[in-house]
């Protein structure tokens, strides 16, 4: 086994506890700016929100599972790929989205559901790619992962703030109006102060394998957002839906990724290197995507139709 597989990176418990804070209110701020229609926009509009679940459970994982079979990378790298590709959306992808001329109703639908369903799919999808690949199953067997135990850190992280964010949405309108802006543009600050709280302790690590990751997470990544936007292609969707289910699949949540590798993976140094490289790399590519597509118009399959039909 090679040496990165067998290193990791040292993170005191008081480190995980503000990990585990700063992601808390990450969610929470995320949460006070959706409604119950945002659920419901999803039963009444299926369509695009079933391809943007689909792009990122089922899609992204497979990718993801063949592209390691094609490279094999290292180990631990592998299941730090397997991780990120299990994750929901990220924070941010609602602002790249906006920024991109996407569907920002769409985004937001998608964010609140596929939080909600990475509860279950995110341990499932982690699990079972993982299982199948034989360098990642046997440091499964290692770590002796809990499968309920990941299900109930994964429903503290992310469904408690939810339910909390919604509720103070709900009673609290005014509050949450005046707490949204400010939590929504420090939301990029609090996950940056995230990956460097993990950088920091581990600063000399990550100097000597940062090398090794910088390609793979720039092509994992670019598979991602790529897949996302043929998925809109598949479903025949308008260009705005694509564009949000290209930034929705692309902008995975990193920041969740470290606080389980640093939970039940003892901050194994491929895994982590990878959630914390693609937490950096995710926001150069998401926001160089998103100004390139607010240059650009935004002309739908309806409008591409007529103006084939006047040719």
């Amino acid at each position: 086994m090679d040496s990165i597989d067998q290193v990791t990176l040292n993170f005191s418990e008081a480190n995980l506890f503000y990990l585990n804070l700063s992601l808390g209110f990450i969610m929470f701020g995320v949460a006070i700016n959706l409604r119950v229609e945002d659920f419901i926009r999803v039963l009444k509009s299926p369509k695009a929100a079933l391809a943007g679940i689909m792009s990122q459970f089922i899609v992204l994982p497979i990718l993801t599972f063949l592209l390691i079979l094609i490279i094999q990378p290292r180990a631990s790298f592998a299941l730090g790929m397997m991780l990120v590709a299990a994750c929901p959306g990220g924070n941010i992808s609602n602002f790249m989205s906006a920024m991109a001329r996407g569907n920002a109703a769409l985004s937001v639908s998608l964010t609140a559901v596929s939080s909600t369903l990475a509860i279950i799919l995110t341990p499932i999808n982690l699990t079972l790619w993982a299982g199948l690949y034989p360098p990642t199953a046997s440091i499964l067997t290692e770590v002796s992962l809990d499968f309920w135990q990941l299900l109930k850190t994964i429903t503290m992280l992310l469904l408690i703030p939810i339910v909390l964010g919604m509720l103070l949405r709900k009673w609290k309108p005014r509050v949450a109006d005046r707490l949204h802006p400010v939590m929504h543009y420090s939301s990029i600050g609090i996950f940056v102060a995230i990956v460097l709280m993990a950088f920091s302790a581990n600063f000399d690590l990550f100097l000597k394998y940062i090398h090794l990751v910088i390609l793979l997470v720039l092509a994992h990544n670019a598979i991602a957002i790529t897949a996302g936007y043929q998925m809109g292609r598949v479903f025949k969707l308008d260009e705005q839906d694509k564009r949000s289910i290209a930034i929705e699949t692309g902008i995975q949540n990193s920041g969740l990724g470290l606080i389980l590798i640093f939970s039940f993976f003892d901050g194994l140094g491929g895994m982590a290197i990878v959630a914390a490289w693609w937490g950096i790399w995710h926001i150069i590519s998401g926001l160089s995507l998103a100004s390139i597509w607010n240059n650009r118009p935004v002309i739908n399959q309806s409008a591409e139709s007529n103006i084939q039909t006047e040719v």
